[in-house]
C-alpha cells in the first residue's frame, strides 16, 4: 500500500523547508560578513568633471588629481552621469569619446590594522575603468567595446599597500571612466574600509546578481537538454521541443553571466538582444499549443518582428548598429511584443486553459522585470538597485516546472485511475467468468446426471428388461420350467450388479475392474464345479476408462465367461492380462471343447459375439476368439490411450 501524505501535511512540510533555507541563508549572510562595522566609510559625496578626448586611450600609471583642470563639481552619490551632463552641460565638440573623472575623499576613514578594499554595487560605462589611490594606479578594467557585465559586475578593488601595518590608508580615490558620448554612464555610492568587513557585502551582491542567475540558467538549459532527448522518442509531443529551445533561447539571453564565453563583442550583443525576441516567440508558440486558438495575425506579427530585428542587427551587414540609442529602442520593442502575447495568450486561454493562463501570468511578470532592467539601464532607477531581469530564468523555469509537475501529477493520476478501473473491470471480469464457471459446471453436472441415467435405462431396457419379459411370457405361456426362470433371474440379478459396479470409482484402474467382476463370479462358479484361475499383471491406468466404458468391459468378459459355462463344457477357466505396446490384453481361456468361430458368427445363436464386438468396438477395442482342440481363447485388446485423448 503506496503513503499519501495528507494535503495539510504537505503544505506545513512546505512552509518548515522554506523557513530553514530562510534560516539558513541568513546564517551565511551573517557568516560571510554582510554586517556594519566602524571601520568602514561609506562615500557619497564626490567631486567629477568630465572632458572630451580623441578616443580610448590606457590609463597613465600615475595620475593626481591636481593636475586635473579645475572643473570640479559636487555631486551626490549615486549618481547617473548623463542625466546630470544634460542638465549641466552642453558640449558641441565632434569627438566621440569622453573620460569622466570622479574624486572622492577618505578622511574620516578610521585606522585599519589590515589592507583595505574599495566597494562599489555598481559602475556603469563602455570604456576602461581605472581607479587611483594617491595618484597610485591600482585597478584597470578594459575591454575593446562595451563592457559585458560591467553592470552586473560590482566594483571591487583591493588596496594591498594601503592599510596595512605601517602604511597609512588613502587620502584620496580617483576614478577615471572612459566612455562614448551617449553611452549611459552611472555611478553607485562607494565603501572602503577593511577586507574582511567589505568581503561579505561584495560576495553576496556578486552571487546575488551574478553567479545564482549563471546556475538558474544552467539548471534549466539541463532541463532543457533533458526535454529534447525526450522528444527525440516521442516525436509527436512538440511541448518538448518548445521547452528545450525556451531554456537554450533563456541561456542565450543569459550570456551576460558566462564571462568566459569566447563570443566577440558584436556578436555577443546580437545573440543577447535577438534571444530575448526568440524567448517571447517561443512562449507565444507553448501558449498557442496550450489554448488551443491559431491566432494567425498575432503569430505572423511575432515572426515577422523577431527575423526583421534579428536580420537589421546582424554585426556584418551594418544596416543597424548596436549603439546605446538604439538598444534601448529595441528593447523596448521586445517589451511591446512580450505584452501583446501576454495579454492575447492570456484572454485566449482565460476560459480554454489553466496552464495557458499560469505561462501567461509569468510571460507577464518576465515583462516587468525587463522593463526594470531597462529602466535601470537607461539610469531612470538608481544604479544602487538590482537587474531583476536576471532572475527571468527563475520564473521562467517556475511556471513550467509548475506546468511539469502538473502534468507529472496528472498522468499519475490518470494511471492510478486506470489501475483502479482496470482492477474494477477484472473482479467484474472475474466475478462473470466465476459465476459463469459455476453455471457450466452445473450444466455439465446436470447433463453427466442425465447421460448416465439415459445410459442406465438404455443397459437396463436391453439388458435386465428384455431378460425379465422374456422370463415373464415363458412362466405366463408355462413353456418353462422353474429351474430355467432360477437361471434367467440370477443371470438379471448378476446383469444388474454389473451396471451398479461400473458406477463404483475404480480411478482408470482395468485390475480392480476385473478384481470386482472376480468378486461377482466365484459364487456362480463355485456351484458349476468350474476352477477360476486368475492370472492377472500390473497394468498402467487408463486414463478414459469412465463408467460408461467400464460396463461395457465388464458385459464382455461376462458374455465371454457365461459363453463358457452355457456351450463349451470346461472344468477350468483361466484370466489373465497382458501390456503391449499400444495397449492391453484381456486374455480368457477354456480346457472345453472349441466352436467354430465363423459358423457361430453367422448363425442365430451368434449374436451375443456380435454383441461384444459392437461393445469392443465401442470402445476403441477389438475382440478375437481362436478355438483349438484342447479349448478356446478369447482376447479382449483395449487402447492405452484414445485419438481423442492423444490429440
Amino acid at each position: 500500500m503506496n503513503y499519501r501524505p495528507a494535503p495539510f501535511f504537505a503544505h506545513v512540510v512546505l512552509v518548515l523547508s522554506i523557513a530553514l533555507l530562510a534560516i539558513i541563508g541568513a546564517y551565511l549572510v551573517g557568516a560571510t560578513g554582510v554586517r556594519q562595522s566602524d571601520a568602514l566609510l561609506h562615500m557619497t559625496h564626490a567631486d567629477w568633471q568630465v572632458e572630451d578626448s580623441p578616443g580610448f586611450r590606457a590609463p597613465p600609471p600615475r595620475q593626481d588629481s591636481g593636475a586635473l583642470p579645475r572643473g570640479w563639481t559636487h555631486v551626490e552619490l549615486p549618481l547617473a552621469l548623463p542625466i546630470a551632463l544634460l542638465r549641466q552641460a552642453e558640449n558641441t565638440s565632434t569627438t566621440t569619446t569622453r573620460t569622466t573623472w570622479i574624486r572622492l575623499s577618505t578622511r574620516g576613514l578610521p585606522a585599519s590594522s589590515g589592507p583595505l578594499a574599495l566597494y562599489g554595487a555598481r559602475i556603469k560605462t563602455d570604456g576602461t575603468i581605472a581607479v587611483y589611490a594617491d595618484g597610485q594606479l591600482v585597478h584597470r578594467a578594459q575591454q575593446s567595446g562595451p563592457l559585458w557585465n560591467s553592470t552586473r559586475t560590482p566594483l571591487w578593488v583591493q588596496l594591498d599597500d594601503h592599510g596595512a601595518a605601517g602604511s597609512a590608508p588613502p587620502a584620496e580615490i580617483l576614478l577615471r571612466l572612459e566612455h562614448t558620448r551617449s553611452a549611459q554612464v552611472a555611478l553607485s555610492s562607494l565603501w572602503i574600509g577593511p577586507v574582511d568587513a567589505l568581503r561579505g557585502r561584495h560576495g553576496m551582491r556578486q552571487w546575488l546578481q551574478q553567479e545564482l542567475p549563471a546556475m538558474l540558467g544552467a539548471a534549466f538549459m539541463a532541463v532543457g537538454v533533458f526535454a529534447l532527448f525526450v522528444w527525440f522518442r516521442r516525436r509527436d509531443e512538440t511541448g518538448y521541443l518548445l521547452f528545450f529551445n525556451l531554456s537554450a533561447t533563456s541561456f542565450m539571453r543569459g550570456l551576460h553571466f558566462y564571462v568566459s564565453l569566447p563570443v566577440l563583442n558584436d556578436w555577443f550583443a546580437w545573440l543577447t538582444v535577438n534571444s530575448l525576441f526568440w524567448l517571447v516567440m517561443v512562449v507565444h508558440f507553448f501558449l498557442r499549443q496550450l489554448h488551443g486558438r491559431q491566432l494567425l495575425w498575432l503569430t505572423r506579427g511575432v515572426v515577422v518582428t523577431t527575423t526583421a530585428i534579428g536580420i537589421v542587427t546582424i554585426p556584418g551587414l551594418a544596416i543597424v548598429q548596436n549603439t546605446p540609442q538604439v538598444t534601448p529602442l529595441i528593447y523596448a520593442v521586445a517589451a511591446m511584443m512580450g505584452t501583446a502575447v501576454c495579454l492575447v495568450g492570456g484572454i485566449s486561454a482565460w476560459r480554454r486553459s489553466t496552464e495557458g493562463r499560469l505561462v501567461a501570468v509569468g510571460i507577464g511578470i518576465c515583462v516587468l522585470l525587463g522593463v526594470t532592467d531597462w529602466l535601470l539601464q537607461n539610469n531612470f532607477i538608481s544604479p544602487e538597485g538590482w537587474y531583476l531581469g536576471a532572475y527571468t530564468n527563475a520564473v521562467t523555469f517556475s511556471v513550467f516546472g509548475v506546468l511539469m509537475y502538473r502534468r507529472y501529477v496528472h498522468a499519475i493520476g490518470e494511471v492510478e485511475e486506470l489501475n483502479a478501473s482496470l482492477a474494477h473491470r477484472l473482479q467484474a471480469r472475474e466475478a462473470e467468468l466465476e459465476l459463469s464457471h459455476r453455471r457450466l459446471r452445473e450444466v455439465e453436472r446436470l447433463k453427466t446426471i442425465s447421460d448416465e441415467r439415459q445410459r442406465l435405462m438404455q443397459d437396463m431396457h436391453d439388458g435386465l428388461g428384455s431378460s425379465l419379459i422374456s422370463a415373464i411370457r415363458s412362466v405366463e405361456s408355462g413353456g418353462m420350467s422353474d429351474d430355467r426362470v432360477s437361471q434367467i433371474l440370477k443371470s438379471c440379478l448378476d446383469d444388474l450388479k454389473l451396471t451398479l459396479d461400473s458406477l463404483e470409482p475404480i480411478e482408470a484402474d482395468l485390475l480392480l475392474l476385473l478384481a470386482t467382476l472376480r468378486y461377482r463370479l466365484e459364487p456362480r462358479l463355485e456351484g458349476t464345479g468350474v476352477s477360476l484361475r486368475w492370472e492377472v499383471r500390473e497394468l498402467p491406468a487408463l486414463e478414459w476408462l469412465d463408467p460408461s466404458s467400464a460396463l461395457h468391459i465388464l458385459r464382455i468378459v461376462q458374455e465371454s465367461i457365461s459363453n463358457i459355462l452355457r456351450h463349451t463344457r470346461a472344468t477350468e477357466i483361466r484370466v489373465g492380462t497382458s501390456l503391449d505396446d499400444d495397449g492391453v490384453r484381456v486374455t480368457i481361456e477354456d480346457n472345453g471343447q472349441g466352436f467354430d468361430v465363423d459358423k457361430a458368427m453367422a448363425s442365430s445363436s451368434g449374436r451375443g459375439l456380435q454383441n461384444q464386438r459392437r461393445r469392443a468396438r465401442s470402445i476403441h477395442g477389438t475382440v478375437g476368439w481362436e478355438s483349438l482342440p484342447t479349448g478356446t481363447r478369447f482376447v479382449l485388446w483395449l487402447p492405452l490411450r484414445r485419438q481423442a485423448q492423444a490429440a
